[in-house]
């Protein structure tokens, strides 16, 4: 009988990635779309009336440069092209393509039971996310929303040159990368009206987590032998993960806890989720939740239960990323007025927080006119994210760190 090589897939992933600049919880977001896409629809969690299944759209957010996203993400896309079985969509894409591709990936998968269960599965990597998505396009917004459900019922999609096309049990597993500029300069609002960036998971970074210029001086010969002997371990337990199959189960002490905390989550709203742009989010939260639980459970066991260990881990990840969730959908429909101030709070937080007035002035006036910096900074300053102060003899900007 195959055994596992890792004890916690994701912890393992977490210490073979971390060479790297980027802050852990990127490198754990990535694990979890790693055995996401190694799981594909395999495995699901039974509501009755529908089921959870754990796919993910995770978006990697941090202004350019800082955390080398696609890079990151890539670490776990490596290994989980390794994986027989598992396919990759096109990252550049329209919504007639990419019903196109989830008719060509169908494949009959043998359950438990000796029955045969045909699934559309694909994982897409997307280095830019506006490549594969054009906010503007309704139709596209709503296909992602509707592939994000997984339903069961057969999805069906007219093109005009190729006819309808079918996706049977589709399962969509996104992990794309993208900027603070590109959200504020691309996704209306209603991408969150229609739910779409509820769906999402945003990990959000606005600085790196270590500084490492020469990776290739980081290991002794030693060390990257040992690197390669757990890669090569971890491709052999998502092989492993990926022949789960059936679904998932809550143990009495799980449920009960997970009872609840879905009444709380209702009805005790964190000061960082008040504002009717999350309402989506809180209504999906149980769902995102319970997919976490999955992979957090498949990443180290086999028997498909969901303890309450599990579950209350999963709080915890989804909890930790929520504050800064209002970096990234403050972004989301900004005019062009504001968009000014956010650069204006963002280039004085990269500059360490303190700047003389004409200091603040002369690293933003090639994209902004004397006058448009003025409205920027008194609009920063009334909406609390900077303060304005004399001090012996100069004009100083002083950031809040609140943006």
């Amino acid at each position: 009988m195959t055994t596992r090589k890792c004890a916690n897939w994701i912890k393992s992933f977490v210490e073979y990635a971390s060479i790297g600049e980027a802050p852990l919880s990127m490198y754990f977001w990535v694990g979890v779309s790693t055995v996401a896409g190694a799981l594909r629809r395999r495995v699901w969690y039974d509501q009755e009336i529908f089921k959870w299944y754990p796919s993910f759209y995770i978006v990697l957010v941090a202004p350019p440069g800082i955390v080398s996203k696609s890079t990151t993400a890539s670490i776990g896309m490596k290994l989980l092209r390794d994986v027989p079985g598992v396919k990759f969509g096109p990252n550049i894409v329209t919504w007639q393509a990419l019903a196109t591709a989830f008719t060509n990936s169908l494949e009959m998968v043998e359950m438990p039971d000796g029955t045969f269960y045909p699934m559309s599965a694909m994982t897409i990597e997307s280095s830019e996310f506006g490549n594969l998505l054009d906010p503007s396009n309704r139709e596209m917004v709503d296909l992602l929303v509707s592939l994000w459900d997984c339903n069961d019922a057969p999805l069906e999609k007219m093109t005009k040159t190729q006819g309808n096309d079918l996706i049977e049990n589709p399962f969509l597993n996104i992990i794309a990368c993208t900027t603070p500029a590109w959200i504020a300069g691309y996704v209306p609002d209603y991408v969150i009206g229609g739910g779409f960036t509820s769906r999402c998971i945003f990990v959000y970074a606005d600085k790196k987590r270590q500084y490492k210029a020469y990776l290739d001086e980081e290991l002794t010969p030693k060390e990257r032998q040992a690197r390669t002997e757990l890669k090569q371990a971890l491709i052999h337990d998502l092989e492993f993960i990926g022949q789960l199959r059936g679904a998932f189960h809550l143990t009495p002490e799980a449920r009960a806890w997970g009872k609840e905390w879905y009444q709380q989550v209702h009805e005790v709203v964190p000061a960082h989720l008040r504002d009717e742009r999350f309402g989506g989010y809180i209504s999906r939260k149980q769902t995102h939740l319970h997919k976490i639980a999955m992979v957090l459970s498949a990443a180290r066991r086999d028997d498909l239960i969901i303890d309450l260990a599990i579950l209350q881990e999963a709080n915890t990840v989804l909890s930790t990323i929520e504050p800064n969730m209002n970096k990234v959908f403050d972004k989301i429909g900004q005019t062009d007025d504001t968009r000014k101030s956010s650069s204006l709070v963002t280039t004085l937080n990269a500059a360490g927080g303190t700047l003389e007035s004409g200091e603040l002035y002369k690293m933003l006036f090639r994209t902004m006119s004397y006058d448009d910096f003025t409205m920027a900074l008194k609009s920063a300053i009334m909406a609390g994210h900077v303060v304005q102060k004399n001090e012996a003899g100069k004009l100083l900007i002083r950031s809040l760190r609140s943006a």
